[in-house]
């Protein structure tokens, strides 16, 4: 019984060191980003898609609040790995060997994937929303005034969710290896599938036609990726479930014959 409850203590005491050590690189991330903050803001401002828009500030604590929401953004994509990497470590003692790999191979994978997909949602889908938006409000008679924390707060509602959903060929390894879900269901949903997608390219983008074919032509392959990458994890699954029922085997003839 102490043992168990010194195992606990132990578990709780190493995720306390785990959290603090996120904090910290966090709090250094965000003094990084106050640093760094003001030039991004005025190289996003410089951007094509932004160039020819007057951003103002209707409060006058707009510009602060852009600031820090840039510091903290940027304290966040910062700190991500460092959290992804303490996240595995505190779990990696419940896992084989070959699990440790897999798993902390996901890391950079997630980073990748996320940095693809907000660099896609801010390079392609952002000039043609903005386009669109101009377009409305001239047929509109509409004379467009920016109001600075608006602009971006909109930049981010766009970018931040496209990066997360393609995040899709990450999450559907991870279940996969827990046998949640098999490459034959993924296959067997794939029209459900599709229209769901189509149901999220409809949420993140403009209500055109144009917009939604460009996000829901990346959605689909990166589901077909999905299932290419589940195939694979499923493989191992299947392998290592054929060496643990061998070993189980070998250990029962071994007790056997003692």
């Amino acid at each position: 019984m102490d043992e168990r409850a010194m195992s606990v203590y132990d578990h709780i005491g190493e995720l306390q060191k785990r959290l603090m050590s996120i904090i910290v690189v966090f709090v250094i991330s965000m003094v990084i980003g106050l640093v760094f903050s003001q030039r991004i803001i005025k190289w996003l401002q410089q951007a094509p898609a932004a160039e020819s828009i007057t951003m103002n500030a209707f409060r006058l604590t707009d510009a602060i609040k852009v600031y820090f929401e840039f510091s903290f953004i940027v304290a966040i994509l910062l700190t991500a790995p460092v959290a992804l990497y303490h996240i595995w470590a505190f779990i990696r003692p419940g896992l084989y060997e070959k699990e440790q790999k897999v798993t902390l191979a996901y890391i950079p994978f997630t980073i990748i994937l996320f940095i693809a997909g907000v660099s896609f949602a801010y390079f392609v889908m952002f000039p043609l929303v903005i386009q669109f938006m101009t377009k409305l409000s001239a047929q509109m008679g509409i004379e467009e005034v920016y109001g600075i924390k608006e602009y971006f707060r909109f930049l981010f509602q766009l970018t931040i969710p496209v990066g997360l959903v393609f995040e899709l060929p990450v999450v559907i390894m991870f279940f996969t290896r827990l046998g949640l879900i098999t490459p034959a269901f993924l296959i067997k949903i794939r029209k459900y599938a599709y229209f769901i997608l189509l149901i999220v390219a409809g949420l993140i983008t403009p209500p055109d036609v144009l917009s939604q074919i460009i996000v829901m032509i990346p959605l689909i392959i990166l589901y077909e990726i999905s299932i290419f990458f589940s195939k694979r994890a499923y493989k191992q699954v299947l392998k290592a479930e054929m060496k643990y029922a061998e070993e189980m085997q070998l250990a029962e003839i071994k007790s056997d014959r003692e």
